[in-house]
């Protein structure tokens, strides 16, 4: 199989990486090229996709579903193979994975090398709690890994630095339907929001927050409960494409405060219910393909973090600091979390974690860079799978088990063929 110079980026865009690209189609060509490390649609948006100045395997046509059983819901199935496939293909069937991210993008293999989480981790857990068997490809042989082993946690969560992740026995939860009913409630501040969610007993609960709102409604925002229901739904229209980056005022702080206003005063005081198509609820940005065009050909970053339930007044002082810095997007969420997590390095912790969008500029790096330092004081951490800009000082802090999962991958990755443009930055692998 030929390596082909390739320019590419992580979801973000706002770093990119050059090298040479291979896609293999079949088990036996990935098993013919040389050890680089793996990715699948590079949905993370920092950099833990990239290798610079070197080889990478795109692992996105190993997509197969292998095999199902109905009576356990296992599913044998590929790394590269989509979330948002699964769910199509098995919703009809009663059955849906049972945690998935906020993109039907997201590959297998990226789930478990993220251990993502979704809007129903204070119930469930993470992704790789559900993963019943993996399999990887070290040194040129097939590995099996089952949970309960050194291996696996360094897995989960592991960016990849464990060996490529080539297939995985996931099992899916049962469902009522392939459709949604939701529930959303309009939460006029901060203390309201982190009420709404505390109380939520709904199997899926997320809130959208404004976050330009400032005073007596910093915080304010929508709190939506979902629960999957048989019925019919119009079929969800042909996805629109972003066909050019788009110009710097795009985002401008008018523009971002009037739609966060339009956005949140569209749902009535008295809240509603409503039937939405399950991709709607769980993917709602996957409508507007290459949705990342939107913050211009310099991209974005995102931060998110998660802190401990009592230091949510910690969260709230970030927020406020966001709201007046006027570089806010209108993609923004907070939710609760459970204490759920499968590996070493993995990110969930029982508290509250706010994600948010900003513009690639100078000010909203400062800005990030801020609000990373008060993560760490407030006893919590950010998220491997959208970051670019921490700092190695910061992460060991955060991941207090990476000396475990160094040991691990240095037994499984001896000659550093898998290192990451992340792994590089943040110096992950070295134990100084």
């Amino acid at each position: 199989m030929d390596w082909k110079d390739s320019e590419y980026t992580g979801w973000g865009r706002a770093l990119r990486a050059t090298g040479q690209l291979a896609r293999p189609e079949t088990r036996d060509a990935l098993a013919r090229l040389e050890a680089a490390p793996a990715f699948g649609m590079r949905r993370s948006y920092g950099d833990a996709a990239l290798n610079s100045d070197g080889r990478a395997v795109d692992m996105s046509a190993l997509d197969r579903m292998i095999a199902f059983d109905p009576e356990t819901g296992d599913l044998q199935i590929e790394a590269g193979a989509r979330i948002g496939d699964v769910a199509r293909a098995f919703a009809p069937r009663g059955w849906l994975p049972p945690v998935m991210p906020g993109t039907g993008f997201a590959t297998i293999g990226g789930c478990i090398a993220q251990d993502v989480h979704g809007k129903n981790h204070h119930h469930i857990g993470s992704f790789g709690q559900h993963i019943r068997q993996l399999t990887l490809l070290q040194n040129g042989a097939e590995r099996i890994v089952k949970p309960g082993s050194a291996l696996f946690r360094a897995t989960l969560g592991g960016l990849g630095q464990t060996g490529v992740i080539l297939r995985a026995t996931l099992r899916l939860q049962r469902c009522k339907g392939d459709v949604m009913l939701v529930t959303e409630r309009r939460a006029p501040d901060w203390e309201r929001h982190l009420g709404l969610l505390d109380a939520s007993r709904a199997s899926y609960t997320v809130g959208w927050i404004d976050a330009t709102a400032t005073g007596a409604a910093l915080g304010r925002g929508i709190v939506e409960e979902g629960e999957t229901v048989a019925g019919l739904v119009r079929p969800r229209a042909k996805p629109r494409k972003i066909p050019f980056d788009a110009p710097h005022w795009a985002l401008a702080p008018p523009v971002v405060r009037a739609f966060n206003r339009a956005y949140y005063h569209r749902v009535p005081r008295q809240g509603r219910s409503l039937v939405r198509r399950l991709e709607d609820f769980f993917f709602p940005l996957d409508k507007l393909h290459d949705w990342n065009r939107l913050y211009g050909k310099r991209g974005f970053h995102q931060f998110q973090c998660v802190v401990p339930l009592a230091a949510a007044d910690a969260l709230r002082a970030m927020l406020a600091e966001i709201a007046g810095s006027g570089l806010a997007s209108p993609l923004a969420v907070l939710k609760r979390m459970g204490p759920g997590r499968a590996g070493d390095l993995s990110f969930p912790m029982e508290g509250y974690t706010l994600a948010i969008d900003f513009p690639n500029r100078t000010e909203a790096r400062a800005l990030i860079h801020r609000l990373e330092t008060r993560t760490l004081e407030a006893g919590g951490r950010i998220y491997l799978a959208k970051d670019s800009l921490a700092s190695a000082a910061q992460i060991r802090a955060m991941y207090p088990d990476l000396p475990q999962w160094q040991s691990i991958v240095a037994k499984a990755d001896p000659a550093g063929a898998l290192e990451t443009d992340m792994t590089r930055r943040l110096n992950l692998r070295s134990e100084i």
